[in-house]
């Protein structure tokens, strides 16, 4: 697997700070966030990452599905589609959102996320772009993500065609379940993204940003690797990294770093 630049990992940097701290680095894909793409405008974000002989490993992010406004929520995820097929990548993350406020119906908001991707999928399908669920780690379960295991977002997944719906596989959010090696072989070509971080701790008083370097925490990345890869996954490691020190650190050392840490990991 080739090694990809989350650009959250260097979340002050602009898409065009980005990409170039890429091509320095010989990093040759990047993982693009939809906020400084359209800061960019996507026409021009296409065309900075297609000079500078980049490929786009995923689109980062749609999904937030749970809400009461179907519909603003379906059009946002098919301006996402679009602006994934401007970025020639077939895959889009999907975070498919937490329980509406002042609700406490779990599987109302999960029933919400199935009705809603059986809406997008047709769409996504005939633009060649992947929906990727992305279980995450159930401390999260009430404002980001109601899939909480990689069973479950498989379980979802698997009621549609896999070239429209598939799977991220973060270490982050699958590390700690006792089910992830079998759930890694049964996603199969459903792997859409592996995504790397690290679980470190003490947790910081925002648990958002408690990800960390790979090799700074407690995840084996060892065996979480070689079961994708197992499982046929041959796409990239996208390193993609939220924590305080990381953002506020300077991109090339940052970039440097993550660029030695995949080569011993």
């Amino acid at each position: 697997m080739s090694l990809s630049l989350n650009q959250k990992t260097i979340n002050r940097a602009s898409l065009a700070e980005a990409v170039e701290v890429c091509a320095r680095h010989g990093i040759e894909a990047i993982g693009v966030w939809r906020e400084p793409l359209n800061d960019s405008g996507v026409e021009r974000g296409a065309k900075l990452v297609r000079d500078a002989g980049l490929r786009v490993s995923s689109l980062c992010r749609g999904g937030f599905l749970t809400g009461d406004d179907t519909e603003a929520a379906l059009a946002d995820n098919r301006r996402a589609i679009d602006e994934a097929v401007a970025l020639g990548t077939d895959t889009l993350v999907l975070v498919v959102g937490g329980l509406p406020p002042r609700s406490r119906d779990l599987a109302g908001a999960r029933q919400r996320v199935a009705t809603r991707i059986a809406e997008l999928a047709p769409y996504a399908g005939e633009a060649g772009v992947r929906l990727a669920l992305e279980p995450m780690h159930p401390i999260y379960c009430a404002d980001r993500g109601v899939l909480s295991t990689l069973d479950q977002a498989l379980d979802l997944a698997e009621t549609f065609p896999e070239d429209r719906v598939a799977v991220v596989v973060d270490t982050f959010h699958v590390w700690w379940d006792p089910r992830v090696l079998p759930a890694i072989a049964r996603a199969g070509a459903r792997i859409a993204a592996y995504q790397v971080c690290d679980w470190i701790t003490p947790l910081p008083p925002d648990a958002l940003l408690a990800r960390g370097l790979p090799g700074d925490g407690h995840i084996d990345f060892r065996t979480l690797g070689a079961a994708v890869t197992e499982a046929g996954y041959r796409g990239d490691t996208e390193v993609e990294i939220f924590h305080a020190d990381v953002w506020a650190a300077p991109f090339d050392d940052v970039v440097a770093e993550v660029v030695r840490r995949f080569a011993s990991t």
